[in-house]
């Protein structure tokens, strides 16, 4: 008897886009399933359960950000959404509104494959309420609010530690400066993202070997940040520049 594999729904309206992406997910191992519309899609969803969701923001029929948001009310698995390069400001409602991931149109079937790879390994996690969470050299205690250093204690700030704390809560997941400027500050300071990169700043001159080029505190151009749960011996050289 064959393995059971992982279900991706793929909810789009264009069919080259199912004609592209079915056998690449079949060849990846995943079972392929479609919807060409909001409201198909959002009725695949509660009848299959998939494994994740790959959600385009473009449909004809509703709103993608919409199918988003009522499809997070009973569906707790990944969602990886696609959105045209020029739309800046509907990817980061996206993340708000809780996509786990965006890839950009035209985008490559590697870099979808390994969104979807990323949104499937989060999702087997339990959700991070406390415990410790690990990146690279840096050990995030959640129960005690410690946080150590190569095994040296780092003092954080109250409001350094709620950031670095939210994000070890979302390991993996980006989260766009909104949501975190509005769990930390309050809903008031929603758009004083200034304040959020004074307080990144100031962890990755903490937490980083090289603050200039992180690869824990990792910034998403234009959405917000993501804490990467490097392995010990991962090379401190492979992060992006600071942002």
């Amino acid at each position: 008897m064959s393995a059971v594999r992982p279900q991706v729904l793929v909810i789009d309206d264009e069919p080259q886009i199912h004609r592209f992406l079915a056998p690449a997910l079949d060849a990846a191992g995943y079972e392929p399933r479609r919807a060409d519309s909001g409201q198909e899609g959002l009725r695949a969803i509660a009848l299959w359960s998939p494994d994740a969701v790959v959600l385009d923001l473009g449909l004809p029929d509703m709103d993608g950000k919409d199918v988003l948001t009522r499809a997070r009310e009973f569906y707790p698995g990944p969602i990886i959404v696609l959105s045209a390069r020029d739309r800046e400001a509907e990817k980061i409602t996206a993340l708000d509104l809780g996509a786990n991931d965006y890839v950009e149109k035209p985008f490559g079937v590697g870099e979808l494959l390994a969104r979807i790879r990323a949104g499937l390994r989060q999702g087997a996690l339990t959700p991070v309420v406390g415990g410790v969470v690990t990146a690279g050299d840096v050990v995030i205690d959640l129960d005690r609010r410690i946080v150590t250093r190569a095994g040296e204690r780092v003092k954080l700030r109250p409001k350094e530690y709620d950031v670095l704390a939210y994000l070890a809560r979302n390991a993996g997941k980006v989260l766009g400066h909104a949501d975190l400027l509005k769990a930390i500050w309050g809903a008031g300071h929603a758009d004083d993202v200034q304040y959020l990169r004074v307080v990144v700043g100031q962890l990755r001159h903490k937490l980083e070997t090289d603050p200039a080029q992180p690869v824990i505190l990792v910034t998403e151009p234009g959405i917000g940040y993501r804490l990467v749960q490097l392995d010990r011996s991962s090379s401190p050289t492979s992060g992006g520049p600071a942002g």
